[in-house]
This record gives C-alpha cells, structure tokens and sequence, in this order.
C-alpha cells in the first residue's frame, strides 16, 4: 500500500499553464499539480502547520463537509483543532507520524491509521517525530436523531481491516469499511476503495450522496457526468449530489481512494 501526499513547492517559469483542473456545475476535479505551496491555508490554534482546504460547504458545490489535507512540521500541531461544538471528524494518516491524544488516551497514527472522532470529543494533534506528517482531515456537523446513539470514537488502520469484495466482481472492486452502513448512528460513512488493474464500477452511479474522493494509488479514467478524466494519485475529485459517475483503473498498481458520503439520514424538507 502507498498513500500519495502532496509536496507542495513551485512549478519553474517555463512549465505550461495547461492542466486538468475544472470546475463546473456537478463536480470539481483538482489535479495534485495544483496543490502548490501558495494556495496552503494557516489554521487558527495550530503550530507549524499547512493545509490544502479541498471542500468546504459554498452554494453551487459540496454542502454536508469540508475537507483538507494537513501538514504538521516536527513540533507542531494543536490543544484543540475543532474549534466547532457539534462537529465530527475522520483523521487519515498518509505520510509520517502522528500523535493523537483522544480522551486523554495516546495514540501514534503512521500511514494508515484512521480515526473516527465523535463530535463533543476532546483530543489533540502533535508530530512528535523529525519528519512532516501529512494527513486528510474531514469535518461534518453531525445529523443527531432520537433515539439513535451518538456514536463512540475509535481508532483503526486500513492495514487491518479486511476489504469486502463488491458482489458479483470476484474481488476486482472491493471496499475498506471502517464502520457498519447499518449502523444508523454515523451519518458520513470516510471509507477506502480499491479496485484491481483493470476493475471498473460497470454502471453509472446516479444518488443523493456526496462524495469527497482523493486518490491515494494508482490511476484511473473516471466519468464523472457527462466526462471521463483521467486521473492519477494526489487527484481529488468533488462530486455533488447525483453527479453520474464511473471508473475503469489502470495498472500497474491497485487504484485506490478515500471516499467520504453523507448516508443515513432522512431529507430534511423545513
């Protein structure tokens, strides 16, 4: 397994100003070259850190998370990084080491490890090691509904949850599920797709849900509405709700991506 993270840097003055990156009514595709050190954003109550801010609720796009990728220098991190009561997370390791504090407990998160943080959780980010550590971050004010539990926060790593195959395609798509989709208590499901050299989603999947969807491995051509991108690790790709869309991955190596959804909940109408 590899995660891809972004470097950030300049392009040199001779480089082509053409690239992939578009915006349009029912997804925005940011390509990793856009991911440079002038569009890193600073964030209140962190110390030497960074962030691409990829998703953020704004009319005509993405309205259920926000979405970033963080960089934490060695001696830098946050007392409190969600300044929001209400508020749940996932934190997604791919480069480095991290320390998370949750609840009081020590946790040191290296490429791979996940952790779901409920909302109203207390916990804290360091990097307490001589490299950066560079992680997804994803925000979402959580849905409560009665009686439903609020759910507990936990700890996990994509190394040790088994995918599930996706019926009926002998293992070329499968999905890593760090939480039950029946359990009605999470209302955003961050879990990780991998489908096999060659694996394709065989139809265009047309629904409510938002995704956030950020390529960890390898490349792909995606449809996304109406187009087929090519798209490759450190691309990033928004979709809105009901945006069509499907793959067909390439090789060498497994293609492989972070998917955040809204699930669960009812549509509120007042």
């Amino acid at each position: 397994m590899s995660y891809y993270s972004p470097q950030g840097g300049l392009p040199p003055q001779t480089a082509l100003l053409t690239d992939r990156a578009v915006v349009k009514p029912a997804y925005t595709f940011i390509p990793k070259g856009v991911l440079r050190d002038i569009v890193t954003s600073n964030l209140p109550g962190f110390r030497n850190t960074r962030s691409w801010i990829l998703a953020r609720p704004v009319a005509g796009s993405a309205t259920t998370f926000a979405q970033l990728i963080v960089e934490i220098a060695p001696g830098g991190g946050a007392d409190r990084p969600e300044p929001e009561s209400g508020v749940e997370g996932v934190v997604f390791v791919t480069a480095g080491a991290l320390t998370l504090v949750l609840e009081g407990e020590r946790h040191v998160l290296d490429p791979g490890g996940y952790a779901f943080l409920a909302p109203g959780a207390a916990w804290s980010l360091s990097n307490e090691g001589e490299e950066p550590a560079t992680f997804h971050w994803i925000r979402k004010a959580y849905e409560p509904v009665e009686p439903v539990p609020v759910p507990a926060s936990f700890i996990a790593r994509d190394q040790d949850v088994e995918p599930r195959a996706m019926p009926d395609t002998d293992g070329a798509w499968a999905t890593t599920r760090f939480v039950d989709p029946d359990d009605l208590s999470h209302d955003m499901h961050v879990n990780i797709v991998t489908f096999r050299p060659g694996g394709t989603i065989p139809f265009a999947e047309t629904h409510v849900m938002e995704h956030g969807l950020y390529v960890l491995q390898g490349k792909a051509v995606y449809r996304l509405n109406d187009d087929w991108v090519e798209c490759e690790a450190g691309d990033y790709m928004l979709l809105r709700a009901f945006c069509p869309q499907a793959c067909y991955a390439g090789g060498p190596e497994p293609f492989r991506y972070l998917l955040y959804k809204d699930v669960n909940r009812q549509i509120r109408l007042t």
